[in-house]
């Protein structure tokens, strides 16, 4: 089977909501997401329950039968799917400013020390091949 190419645009502000429930709780019943929910959200458990349909009918989270209810399990990975979302918002960006960005975002977010120590022997295998300067992508080589 060939896997799906995942987008972060498959998805709603209010899907990523569910799914970072599911993500933080491995699998969840219909109840759990509808209790955390709204716990920030006043949205009622009917809205919940068609997120929960789309996201399941998208194929990103599995329903599985338990007893009355239903106990959902995500398809992807919350790191897959982040991962996707930043290169898709990458790839809009002119490439000289990528740089610029990843090194605010490297500044500016919460980071342990385990993942800025991988960060580190990334970037030292990437400046041993780096060009000096990244050429704008912006226009095309004609204009």
């Amino acid at each position: 089977m060939e896997k799906r190419k995942l987008s972060s645009t498959d998805i709603s502000d209010a899907e990523w909501e569910i799914m970072r429930i599911v993500w933080t709780l491995n699998q969840a019943h219909t109840k759990e997401i509808i209790s955390e929910l709204q716990k920030k959200k006043s949205w009622s458990d009917s809205t919940i329950k068609t997120l929960i349909r789309r996201l399941t009918k998208k194929g990103l989270l599995e329903a599985k039968q338990d007893g009355r209810g239903f106990l959902y399990l995500p398809t992807v990975s919350q790191t897959e799917m982040m991962v996707d979302a930043t290169q898709e918002l990458l790839d809009r960006m002119c490439n000289m400013h990528k740089g610029e960005v990843i090194f605010n975002l490297v500044k500016d977010s919460p980071i342990s020390k385990s993942d800025l120590e991988k960060i580190k022997v990334e970037i030292d295998k990437k400046l041993q091949t780096a060009p000096n300067m990244v050429a704008c992508n912006c226009l095309s080589k004609e204009s």
